[in-house]
């Protein structure tokens, strides 16, 4: 990474007073954050109608860049310093909740954006418009789970019958309760590990040798 902000800490990355520009400049960060509160009403206008207009100007700029910026530029962008991964990260995926919140209501949905963004850069990576993909993005709601029936399925170690938003609430509910301790299981998970992967690496080998005497 080219550009470093100091020795601060992940968690304060992007609070950092002294980190430098980007779309928000220094004192609008301030502003945001409320560390600075001598503003009168007018001047509170004024602050966030430059602040609106800037993030207006970033989402055009994006058209420049996608289509502009050398390879190598957004690469390392987009490679941080093992130590700022985890800001970066978050960093990408506030990033996605607000267009995401900012979208609503918007002329075109914010799924088909992003299959068509998607679908962009895969025809960027192949250079050919001939590059087609399927893009799926459904947000669907955690309801209510029988958690006897998960308990079950876990006892009984049936694991794909276990769906996606069974396993979401249940770790949640898990992690939400007063009898659940982090260390002792994290622990125990770290011993069985080694032997889970390795079962798992005998499976594809077992799996590729099918595949190649079942292609021969």
């Amino acid at each position: 990474m080219e550009d470093t902000v100091g020795d601060v800490s992940t968690d304060e990355l992007a609070f950092d007073p002294d980190r430098d520009r980007g779309v928000l400049t220094p004192s609008d960060r301030e502003f945001l954050l409320g560390r600075k509160t001598d503003y009168t009403d007018h001047s509170k206008k004024q602050k966030r109608n430059r602040i609106r207009r800037r993030v207006r100007n970033a989402i055009l700029d994006f058209t420049i860049l996608f289509d502009h910026l050398d390879d190598r530029d957004r690469e390392t962008v987009f490679d941080p310093d093992d130590a700022e991964r985890d800001a970066y990260t978050r960093g990408i995926t506030d990033m996605l909740a607000f267009l995401h919140l900012g979208t609503m209501g918007y002329s075109t949905p914010f799924k088909d954006m992003l299959a068509r963004g998607v679908s962009k850069g895969e025809q960027e990576l192949a250079g050919s418009d001939y590059r087609m993909v399927n893009v799926e993005f459904n947000v669907d709601p955690v309801g209510r789970i029988d958690v006897d029936e998960v308990v079950e399925k876990l006892d009984a170690g049936r694991f794909d019958e276990i769906t996606n938003e069974e396993l979401r609430a249940f770790v949640r509910l898990l992690a939400e309760s007063e009898d659940f301790s982090s260390a002792p299981i994290r622990q125990e998970m770290k011993g069985q590990m080694d032997l889970f992967a390795e079962r798992a690496a005998e499976a594809a080998a077992r799996r590729d040798q099918r595949v190649e005497e079942l292609t021969d």
